[in-house]
């Protein structure tokens, strides 16, 4: 397997293959690195000793295509130093890294990883919430710190069935989540930017009121500016007291520092956490605390969807390069 860099970047002209640029790298380099290197050269702007801006004039007009890992911005700044560039592929499925309306000025079309990671994500908030309410990992904790034989039982859980689900944002992701607690007998609430006529679960356009209505809320959207810490203060306490969130969203739809604050004081009965305002910085208070699960932003990741996602990148750059239409377009139209 190669490194996070694959092969090396200096490909033999002769080659002829086409060229990419690659701000930061990507997971899928670190397990199919050689893989994409026999398809694409790729140039690797965190092997440069320059700064960013003199790197990319210098290869400006040679750049059509960039891949993104969705973790390294793409400004406008960024943008106006290629003006051969045609395409991002993102390897996330959020956009909020990218400068979207520099892209729709330019006419750069953009493909993202789609619908590739939702069963995969709705399997971790699942196991998340299980973890959260039945404490799987406080009672393993337990067992090893040899606790059970000195303070006797642990602590009883929570149980699945029965509890009232609000998911926020039902696209593939929430949907798959719902279809997966429909299965333990959780009645499923949502919100999203619209009520969905095909979907027979109570719709809630006020997320206050999701959440009062709720025992768990999971964050499956994507942040913009209008989720920006749409989770705040108000929605947390509406939750109540027993009340468990599951993010697997982006951790900036929550407000971090008041969803401490609240399971610190007991506002809150739990959390299961993928993602964090800060990454990789996680506030120590959250790893204190018995009632948090949290994940190293790993929701979108398994073997066989990296193994996927290469065969998407390679689909879409292939696409973009042979001017056919690209495998996930992103439609930027509102």
């Amino acid at each position: 397997m190669a490194d996070y860099g694959g092969q090396e970047s200096n490909v033999h002209p002769s080659q002829h293959l086409p060229l990419v640029l690659v701000l930061e790298p990507p997971p899928v380099f670190k397990f199919h690195g050689d893989q994409l290197s026999e398809k694409f050269q790729f140039l690797k702007a965190w092997e440069s000793p320059l700064p960013l801006d003199q790197f990319l004039t210098i290869h400006a007009h040679s750049v059509q295509a960039l891949l993104s890992p969705g973790t390294h911005p793409v400004t406008s700044d960024t943008i106006r130093l290629l003006p051969s560039l045609g395409l991002i592929v993102t390897t996330s499925v959020g956009l909020n890294h990218i400068d979207l309306p520099e892209c729709q000025r330019r006419g750069i079309s953009i493909a993202n990883a789609g619908n590739l990671y939702s069963e995969d994500v709705a399997d971790l908030a699942v196991g998340l919430l299980i973890d959260v309410l039945r404490k799987i990992s406080a009672a393993d904790r337990y067992i090893r710190r040899q606790l059970w034989p000195r303070k006797g039982e642990f602590p009883l859980g929570f149980k699945l069935t029965g509890k009232r689900v609000g998911i926020v944002g039902l696209g593939s992701i929430g949907l798959e989540v719902a279809k997966r607690l429909d299965a333990f007998g959780c009645n499923i609430l949502y919100n999203s930017r619209r009520k969905k006529p095909s979907i027979q679960y109570p719709y809630y356009s006020n997320i206050c009121e999701l959440a009062s209505n709720s025992d768990v809320l999971i964050i499956c959207c994507e942040l913009t500016d209008k989720t920006h810490h749409m989770i705040n203060k108000e929605v947390l306490q509406a939750l109540g007291k027993e009340g468990v969130i599951v993010n697997v969203g982006r951790g900036a739809i929550i407000d971090e520092q008041e969803m401490v604050g609240c399971l610190m004081r007991g506002e809150i009965g739990g959390a299961g956490l993928d993602v964090y305002e800060k990454e990789p910085d996680v506030p120590k208070e959250l790893c204190a605390l018995d009632n948090v699960v949290l994940s190293p932003h790993r929701a979108v990741h398994s073997q066989e969807t990296i193994m996927a996602l290469r065969d998407l990148l390679v689909g879409n750059f292939e696409a973009f390069f042979s001017n056919k239409p690209l495998l996930t377009p992103v439609t930027m139209n509102e």
